[in-house]
């Protein structure tokens, strides 16, 4: 019954030996309640159990098993995992661990250089290191014990102060030239978890690196400075000593922020705002009304950070239901615009009514009206070509001497590549995640699919929610003055560049080992057409394509320009399908014309998603 057939015996060795060294006593009481499940034997009189007890003794084996099965590992989004007891959950005494770790790292390769360079550059040998955390279960605990493990191994520890979101934390650190960054928060991840982001910065981190989160080869080397702890005890924790940062760090954000609006622009827009129960919301709607936005419509219900999401199933502005309150305020205020950050705001959602969506059918619903999110790479290529046109004329990016770039992911859509090249600008296509993204040499705009977008790498080298809301904000109060909107400025973009279509496809699977599987079948077997059109090209992106780093994942273009990238997630237990397809429109397509566009896309997007769900071995499921 256990992992990776570790004896009971082991199992209950390691178990104890835990709980011995676990800090709280809260998670050492849990497993020794499972534990105490997991031993139980027959009553007395009884050969065996009753089936329910013989169930119950099992599923406890079966959870002690998994919670000791391997540990936490650095990944796409960090440290991140399932509150709980054990190695391999969410901790304090994993995060002890993880913070000793960093600190050693943090002296062994900053701890005898010199003076750092960004704004709050200082001498001195000491390293520095700047703490946030957002409002979920244990956040404020994980970085207090973070900040009196750095405290005691000798680095300056600065507190962010209270909940904040994560763009907060990623401008502190290179508005402080702090060497290091730690974000508590799971981002959008359901209550049960939380996470650990950890950024490097001042003399930890060069270039367009600096204020990113960490890449190979740092994370290997902090997790081997982790993995070196003998125990909790033996981890130094200060009683004082950190510094709480006062709130003009957060003024000092805010007003950033603030600043990328144009001023005297047009600000007659209605907004309905959610923040999911995180802890954007006070800061979003300070910084819309800063700039000159006044209409807006605040979710209530949705207002206050509470770590238990208890209006949402999943706190992910991606997943379907999650904007039903935002779409339902919409509908009754009339709302010209919906924007909702996710629980640690560093995600936009966008949504706008759509008449070509509108059912004619049905309730009087928000839904049955056209109301609809925008997918992130239509809100990729809005905001891309409006900072190209904001950055036209540039020939360097933010704060360096490289070419003025625009950067998206590998798995977003190609649209952004042909926006850049018909601004005089250079595209990077980069590895999943804004840790790649954002350390793009010349970044003046970068994005992914998954709803982030980084609108000021001279400030915040990350996804940035907030400051993302107030562009898309302006660029949409800008349309509706001239009485068009965000739909009519994406007709025009495929008028312009043909008309990009994506979409995805997820297969979850409960067995960790089928995802390697399912890899591996679809390298030796790759479909052989895309929506009926020939496969032309099959790319292993494990082999290092393009001048990036090798990663898992197949890339396959068709003879009609369709592409689909298939990758393992880095945070869910899922094989991933990015699809995209092109249509050409004429530059001078009336509205019927790319209207009839997005229905052929449409069309040839559902039978890629048939030959992608066949070779993944979905039918059957």
């Amino acid at each position: 019954m256990v992992a990776h057939h570790v004896s009971e015996q082991a199992l209950t060795d390691q178990a104890r030996s835990w709980i011995a060294d676990d800090p709280d006593p809260a998670t050492a009481q849990e497993l020794r309640t499972l534990l105490a499940a997991a031993e139980r034997s027959a009553p007395e009189g009884d050969d065996l159990p009753s089936r329910v007890e013989r169930m119950d003794v099992l599923e406890a084996r079966r959870d002690l098993a998994d919670r000791f099965d391997g540990t936490l590992q650095f990944g796409t989004a960090g440290l991140r995992g399932a509150l709980g007891a054990g190695p391999n959950r969410m901790n304090r005494a994993v995060v002890i661990r993880a913070a000793a770790g960093l600190a050693r790292y943090l002296q062994d390769t900053v701890g005898s250089t010199g003076a750092g360079t960004g704004t709050g550059a200082r001498t001195g040998t000491v390293p520095r290191v700047v703490v946030g955390h957002d409002a979920r279960h244990n956040s404020a605990a994980f970085a207090r014990d973070t900040a009196a493990v750095m405290v005691a191994a000798g680095v300056e520890a600065l507190l962010l102060p209270g909940p904040l979101p994560t763009p907060v934390l990623a401008f502190a650190v290179r508005h402080l030239d702090a060497d290091a960054g730690v974000m508590v928060t799971a981002s959008h991840n359901p209550a049960r978890d939380n996470g650990y982001k950890v950024y490097l910065g001042g003399r930890a981190a060069t270039g367009s690196g600096q204020g990113v989160q960490i890449v190979p080869p740092a994370d290997a080397e902090i997790a081997a400075r982790i993995a070196a702890v003998p125990s909790v005890a033996s981890v130094p924790r200060a009683d004082a000593g950190w510094t709480v940062l006062p709130t003009t760090v957060v003024d000092e954000y805010v007003a950033g922020v603030t600043a990328l609006a144009t001023p005297g622009g047009p600000r007659d827009l209605r907004i309905v705002l959610t923040s999911l129960h995180g802890v954007g919301g006070r800061l979003a709607e300070r910084i819309l009304r800063g700039a000159g936005f006044t209409d807006l419509h605040v979710v209530a219900e949705q207002a206050d950070p509470d770590p238990d999401f208890p209006t949402v199933s999943f706190p992910n502005p991606e997943e379907p239901g999650a904007l039903d309150l935002a779409l339902g305020l919409a509908q009754t205020v009339r709302a010209d615009l919906v924007i909702a950050n996710d629980p640690d705001a560093d995600r936009c959602a966008v949504a706008v009514r759509d008449p070509r969506a509108r059912t004619h059918h049905g309730p009087d619903t928000a839904a049955a009206e056209g109301w609809r999110p925008l997918h992130g790479d239509e809100v990729g290529a809005l905001l891309g070509a409006y900072l190209a046109d904001r950055h036209r004329g540039s020939t360097t990016g933010a704060g360096t001497a490289a070419p003025a770039t625009l950067a998206s992911s590998i798995v977003s859509s190609r649209l952004l590549g042909r926006i850049a090249q018909a601004h005089g600008m250079r595209h990077a296509a980069t590895l999943t995640g804004f840790k790649w993204i954002a350390r793009t040499d010349g970044l003046v705009y970068g994005y992914e699919e998954a709803l982030g977008y980084c609108v000021d790498p001279g400030r915040v080298r990350d996804k940035d929610g907030l400051s993302a809301a107030l562009l898309v904000a302006e660029l949409a109060a800008g349309l509706h003055g001239a009485g068009r909107t965000l739909l009519g400025a994406l007709d025009d973009l495929a008028r312009e560049h043909g008309l990009h279509l994506t979409d995805q496809l997820s297969a979850r699977f409960t067995d960790l080992a089928q995802i390697g599987a399912t890899m591996a079948r679809l390298r030796q077997s790759p479909p052989s057409t895309l929506g009926g059109s020939p496969v032309t090209e099959v790319v292993d992106l494990a082999d290092g394509v393009d001048g990036l780093p090798p990663t898992d994942g197949l890339r396959l273009l068709a003879a009609d320009d369709t592409r689909v990238v298939v990758r393992p997630s880095g945070t869910e237990p899922k094989v991933k399908c990015y699809l995209e397809v092109v249509v050409p429109v004429s530059s001078t397509a009336d509205d019927a014309a790319v209207g009839a566009a997005r229905d052929a896309a449409r069309q040839r997007l559902g039978a890629v998603r048939a030959d992608l769900r066949a070779a993944l071995g979905l039918d059957g499921a």
